[in-house]
Order: structure tokens, then sequence, then C-alpha cells
């Protein structure tokens, strides 16, 4: 049995509203472009980085909160405004932060396990 829950969100405003209704749990998000009808993001990072994130659930903290948030279209995910990269100062997908903390993992970083294992676990 899972000792984290995964909260599935689409967009920033989902995104707070689920940082807020999880205050003071730890909290770690990833962030991936829109996936299509047939569940295929258009960002093919973040179709590899996924399933390495996932097998690294395990490692999560007791207790803690996984939120997998579809940031957009890939037309929004360019604009420089976008709230993602305005606020959180996102530079790219996949973006796997722990929220709250400097700590995140950009890209490339995403694919390597070992990486990811250690966001999870460092307290």
């Amino acid at each position: 049995m899972a000792s984290y829950t995964e909260v599935k969100v689409h967009g920033y405003e989902e995104y707070t509203k689920e940082v807020e209704r999880h205050q003071g749990k730890p909290l770690y998000a990833l962030f991936c472009g829109d996936k299509d009808e047939q569940g295929v993001s258009w960002c093919p990072d973040c179709v590899r980085a996924e399933p390495i994130v996932r097998k690294a659930l395990p490692h999560l903290p007791e207790g803690s909160v996984f939120i997998y948030c579809q940031v957009g279209e890939r037309t929004y995910w360019k604009d420089s405004k976008n709230e993602f990269k305005r606020i959180l100062k996102l530079t790219g997908v996949p973006t796997l932060l722990k929220v709250g903390s400097p700590q995140k993992l950009t890209e490339d970083e995403c694919l390597k396990s070992d990486l990811i294992e250690m966001l999870f676990s460092d307290d």
C-alpha cells in the first residue's frame, strides 16, 4: 500500500488549489505537457520521464502528496508569460519539484532515477 497520495491536476489554478489543500505535508509535483486522447504528451521528454518518476514514487516520504500536473498545450507552454514560468519559475517540462523548496529536477534530470530518489528522500 502506497504511503503517499497522488493528485492529478490540469493547469496552474488547479495546481495551486491542491498545494493549499495539502499544506503542511511534504509536497512533490511533476509538471508535464498536456496529453492527447491517446494519453500521449506533446512533450517527448515528458513521455520518457513519467515512467521513471513513477517507478521512484515508493521512495516518497510517508504521508506525502504527489501532484501530477499537466501544464497545458504546447502553445500555452511556449508563452513566456504563462503562470508556470512567471510564478513558479519553471524553465522546462518535465520538471519535478519539491514544493516550497529550491529543489527541482528539470528535463533530462527527470530521466535519472538516482536523482529522483535523492529528491524524494531528501529531508
